[in-house]
């Protein structure tokens, strides 16, 4: 087997210190453990609420409809997080909680904040609309913004930015609307069953258009701008403390806001529904949808920028910063690999692009001085990652560069100043080997 290549010089900033010792509250199986049967006991108890609120038919049709949009959500949020895709787990934690926990919370919170205003003015009416934009979007955001803090506190190495918040909120929150649509679907089917109508005048077919078809990402969409929060504080240096607690905070008021305004829009008038939703979660959806396309490029620069500094001490091959740089040459890797190697060969490929883009990252936060006591630990255990799949990832990588068969820019042609050198100077800054020539660094 081929010697290691000498470690590369670590970055200014925080790069050692010895790990503390972890106490027996902090070891993994106790915490999967707790969590697990927190969730577990609190999907028992919702389904009990649920179904006795729906009656099992209507449990069971909620059920159907409520699933649809699902499926749809976790694919575009797990899209969204291609560049350094988070483990399935992390994922799982998230819709389960929303499922199970946030939505428990919301429930029994709700209904008690709901009586006890009805008790205290004695106007049920009153309650019901107070309740519904004021009480509900408070609780339910919080309860949704916990399981964004537990991964943000516990699993830190998987949240690293914006991209990484987003989707953790967003799929907390597609966990928490399957569960309620479950509830508002099924109470709508006992509604019809007993007044006996059916078809599209039915309260099950207004209330399925409404809630899945046109705003099945309202919860992600409030809950995201939590997400955001998180996530530019997982960017902040760990000395800001401020910083770090004010933008999740920030975040949070926003969503509970933006949710406020959404619970409130029916009692704005005939159409107060649909002004909201044409004047402020449309134009929201595609701000936020931008905003997330736009970071995940700029995480793509990111990548292309700082792994040369692993092609000179030989940890990489001279081509594969572009092509990790690259969505369209990460697919043609995976895609060869597959066809030469088999499933287990793509995957060894794709686990190699997600250890490449972490290190990417993790060097990024080690030059701008916010990399975690374990910086050189965390690099070391990423390059063996990359070290031990070198043999599948590099003959893939570098057909995927040698494909696209376009050259690089010269400066005046769209390269930044400093970036790129002619071809033949080789890497600018770095002093490495010229770039193939088949690699066109815009792509995407």
């Amino acid at each position: 087997m081929a010697t290691c290549p000498p470690y590369p010089t670590h970055p200014t900033g925080p790069t050692g210190g010895a790990l503390r010792h972890a106490h027996w509250w902090q070891k993994r199986w106790v915490r999967y453990g707790a969590l697990s049967t927190l969730l577990a006991l609190s999907g028992l108890v919702i389904l009990a609420l649920v179904r006795e609120q729906t009656g099992t038919e209507g449990f069971l049709v909620g059920l159907g409809l409520a699933v649809l949009p699902v499926p749809l959500l976790v694919v575009a949020f797990r899209w969204l997080d291609r560049v350094e895709p988070g483990p399935w787990r992390n994922l799982l934690f998230s819709f389960a909680w929303g499922a199970c926990a946030a939505a428990l919370i919301a429930i029994v919170a709700n209904s008690f904040a709901t009586r006890w205003i009805a008790t205290a003015t004695a106007d049920p009416s009153h309650a019901d609309t107070l309740g519904a934009t004021v009480i509900a979007p408070v609780v339910e955001e919080i309860a949704k913004a916990a399981a964004v803090l537990l991964v943000f506190l516990f699993r830190r190495r998987d949240f690293t930015g914006i991209v990484d918040g987003v989707v953790i909120a967003g799929v907390t929150a597609t966990g928490f609307a399957f569960t309620e649509n479950i509830l508002y679907l099924g109470t709508a089917f006992g509604t019809d069953q007993l007044s006996g109508d059916r078809g599209i005048a039915s309260v099950t077919a207004a209330t399925f258009f409404v809630r899945v078809i046109m705003s099945p990402f309202a919860h992600p969409l409030f809950t995201v701008l939590t997400g955001i929060g998180f996530g530019i504080a997982a960017l902040s240096g760990e000395r800001q403390h401020v910083r770090r607690v004010l933008l999740p905070l920030s975040g949070l008021l926003l969503a509970m806001g933006m949710h406020a305004l959404w619970n409130g829009s029916s009692s704005f008038g005939e159409f107060g529904f649909f002004a909201v939703y044409a004047a402020f979660m449309v134009p929201t959806f595609g701000l936020l949808t931008w905003l997330v396309i736009w970071t995940r490029q700029r995480e793509l620069r990111t990548v292309r920028e700082e792994l040369p500094a692993y092609v000179v001490t030989g940890w990489l091959s001279p081509s594969e910063p572009y092509a990790l740089g690259s969505m369209r040459d990460r697919r043609v890797a995976r895609q060869y690999a597959r066809r030469h190697g088999g499933r287990t060969a793509a995957r060894a490929v794709a686990q190699y692009e997600a250890n490449a883009t972490s290190l990417a990252f993790l060097r990024h936060r080690g030059r701008r001085g916010r990399a975690g006591a374990d910086f050189v630990v965390r690099e070391h255990e990423l390059l063996h990652e990359l070290w031990r799949r070198r043999e599948v990832a590099r003959p893939a990588l570098e057909h995927a560069v040698a494909a696209a068969r376009v050259w690089p820019p010269a400066h005046g042609h769209g390269a930044p100043p400093g970036h790129w050198q002619p071809y033949g100077s080789g890497y600018a800054g770095y002093g490495a080997a010229a770039p193939s020539p088949a690699y066109n660094p815009y792509r995407t």
